[in-house]
């Protein structure tokens, strides 16, 4: 009855969420869609701003399938080229600001960004990328007043830049919306970081997935403390378009500068890591500002500790708990609240809220596998296995990587590589991480990577790196150090030697010295030093 009916222009057209921002244009063309210090302006200049970019890129010979990099704190230029670089038929390749240059200068080489826009704030990091880049791209750098001890690396700046474009570009949505739009790259948990691809279908997708799981009014006005660089800061520039509402930038992740932008633009949303929640309930008096009236926060990361649950929820924030990973374009599971739990005591309320939770409507299935069997393990809250899911919100796959994309995707599932139990209600509980990642403040943290610059100290014998709880960063890393016979070493010292040879934030803030628990097979009993490293 039905094969003679088929597609056509009128009633079939490729998701993307490039759309949300023309009808926000259109509908909301006066409305505050960014605001940046003294600099603000309607969602009609943001989506002129977003077509200026797109024309700039096309007349410096972007094409479609082209990546273009940005590496920037959450200021407009970075809101810009989430649109911008898409609507040029590019895929936009958002770069972690607190990587080391040997990363970066991986990442664009195996990216083949044919531009790079960066802030004057990371121009020592990025000059050392690119001399290590065969064909380094053409550069942009971004003049931010809020920043005054930058000076011009780059080919242009990026306001000249911007206004090299044409206003009424004539971008073209996607004839397919399986094509690419970004490229986010993994933290180098086990060797050199993976290059994830988005499609189009699945940010469109996950950008709703955020309205529906968070229950997002329109025009929200909403202060970005998560990095726009994490999964495309977990699609909330797409979803703000889709629901007009307003981006509070923010350069500095500040407890002070947070109060501030919360008070002045009566913020009603926030995204962010556990570090984020940390920082405003332990906020000086100095610091803090009376809160316009509820305030949402939305947090994933490592499970947020239940203290700091009852903290906030004592100090005026509303807390949605939620899980995903960059290859299921950030969060894709939420701990969906049931009204009935407000009865229950603030301790048992901030407990079932630390749980990861159930999928979002966009995701179509989720499960707790048990890894010897294959089959889903009971709902009995204490047999462990690992997350699997699968839906339209997972990647493409891998960027030159197909064994690792079959790998990930074997058995027509994802799986995470993350460990849990399944309630009984169906909600997940993670319990530990198969690879020994560490999550600490939202980065990932390979202890594999640190294990191998700590190997190269010459007087370091035997090292093993593990998870130590932090009040502040949920998680940071504890290095467990055999010195070789002889030699001296001091946990200073070790520390200094990790932050002079990696990112910062990855270098271990515990050194613990003396032998390495082991099996007879000479394998290293990482679960015996986690407890030591948690006991106090």
């Amino acid at each position: 009855m039905t094969e003679e009916l088929s597609r056509n222009t009128a009633n079939h057209t490729p998701l993307t969420p490039l759309s949300f921002m023309r009808r926000a244009a259109a509908v909301f063309p006066a409305h505050p869609a960014v605001v940046y210090g003294d600099v603000s302006y309607g969602w009609a200049e943001a989506y002129t701003r977003a077509r200026r970019l797109a024309g700039a890129l096309h007349q410096h010979g972007i094409r479609k399938g082209d990546t273009v990099a940005i590496m920037a704190p959450n200021i407009p230029a970075l809101f810009d080229a989430h649109f911008g670089v898409p609507m040029a038929g590019a895929v936009l390749n958002a770069l972690n600001t607190r990587l080391d240059a040997d990363t970066i200068a991986f990442i664009l080489g195996h990216g083949g960004a044919k531009i790079l826009i960066a802030d004057r704030e990371y121009a020592a990091t990025v000059n050392t990328a690119l001399a290590q880049i065969e064909n380094p791209p053409l550069v942009i750098d971004i003049e931010d007043p809020a920043f005054s001890d930058g000076t011009a690396f780059g080919n242009m700046e990026y306001e000249a830049f911007l206004a090299t474009g044409d206003p009424d570009f004539d971008w073209s949505m996607p004839e397919d919306e399986w094509e690419s739009l970004s490229l986010c790259y993994t933290s180098g948990t086990t060797a050199d970081p993976k290059g994830v691809v988005y499609h189009h279908r699945g940010a469109y997708l996950l950008a709703l997935g955020n309205v529906l799981s968070w229950s997002l009014p329109q025009q929200p006005v909403y202060l970005w403390t998560l990095p726009m660089f994490h999964c495309n800061g977990w699609c909330f520039p797409w979803t703000l378009a889709a629901v007009g509402g307003t981006s509070i930038c923010l350069r500095r992740v500040e407890a002070g500068a947070m109060y501030q932008s919360i008070a002045e633009h009566s913020v009603t949303h926030i995204c962010g890591a556990p570090i984020v929640m940390s920082m405003l309930v332990n906020a000086t008096d100095t610091e803090r500002r009376p809160l316009p009236g509820i305030v949402n926060v939305m947090t994933a990361g490592a499970p947020p500790p239940p203290t700091v649950l009852q903290a906030m929820e004592e100090t005026g924030y509303r807390v949605t708990h939620v899980y995903g990973l960059t290859e299921c374009y950030g969060p894709s599971v939420v701990c969906a609240w049931h009204p009935e739990w407000d009865a229950l005591p603030v301790e048992e309320r901030a407990r079932l809220k630390s749980r990861q939770g159930v999928a979002y409507p966009v995701l179509e299935d989720l499960i707790i596998v048990n890894t010897d069997t294959g089959q889903p393990v009971p709902r009995d809250g204490e047999t462990l296995g690992e997350v699997h899911m699968r839906g339209n919100v997972l990647m493409k796959g891998y960027l030159k990587n197909p064994e690792a994309t079959a790998e990930a995707f074997e058995g027509g599932w994802f799986h995470t590589g993350d460990l849990g139990v399944w309630h009984a209600d169906g909600y997940i509980e993670l319990k530990d991480r198969s690879k020994d990642i560490i999550i600490s403040g939202g980065e990932n943290i390979s202890t594999i990577e640190v294990e191998t610059v700590l190997y190269k100290h010459p007087a370091v014998l035997d090292v093993a790196v593990v998870a130590k709880a932090d009040d502040k960063w949920g998680e940071v890393p504890c290095a467990f150090v055999t010195l070789r016979q002889g030699q001296a070493a001091t946990e200073p010292e070790l520390i200094s030697f990790c932050r002079d040879n990696m990112a910062h934030f990855k270098a271990p803030k515990h050194v613990v010295f003396g032998p390495l628990p082991k099996t007879s097979t000479g394998k290293v009993q990482k679960f015996v030093l986690r407890e030591q490293a948690n006991s106090g």
